[in-house]
């Protein structure tokens, strides 16, 4: 058994929505079509184009900034830690009076990025544990992970 207590601040709901973009197709296409109409603006000296394309490239960040910024204000989950449980059952949350479980079965997935160690519990929510908080666990909070989880379903990098 592993006990954690998290706090998602701002910058680590930024960390998992930048990731979580960027690695499905809207991030994709948008970043390519982004850097095509840069690259055919600079070869054809159309400057409308350049800024066309460089809005593009910066709209996402900065509207996944924003986002990221006003769900930590306005979410009150994140003005108090999360206490984690994981163990052989699989993963308990709870904040106050209020507890969730979830098996380790139906967690979609679990990868990294430098900040944060991201466990989907579905296509498009996630539990983020976010390094710092981890702390001296991290490498048992990723062994505890990868024992109980299928390895093609655990992307994680130290």
């Amino acid at each position: 058994m592993l006990e954690v207590d998290v706090k998602i601040e701002a910058g680590d709901l930024y960390d998992y929505l930048l990731y979580h973009t960027y690695n499905g197709s809207a991030g994709i296409l948008g970043s390519c079509f982004g850097a095509l109409l840069v690259v055919i603006a600079v070869m054809e000296k159309k400057w409308i184009l350049l800024a066309a394309g460089v809005v593009v490239l910066l709209y996402l960040p900065w509207t996944l900034f924003l986002k990221s910024r006003q769900q930590a204000l306005r979410n009150s989950a994140f003005r108090k830690p999360l206490h984690y449980v994981l163990d052989e059952e699989g993963i308990r949350v709870s904040q106050d009076d209020t507890e969730e479980k979830q098996s380790w079965d139906s967690l979609v997935k679990a990868v990294s990025t430098s900040r944060s160690i991201i466990l989907y519990t579905s296509k498009v929510n996630a539990a983020i544990f976010p390094r710092r908080d981890l702390g001296e666990k991290q490498v048992a909070f990723i062994e505890m992970i990868s024992t109980h989880m299928s390895p093609a379903k655990v992307k994680i990098r130290q």
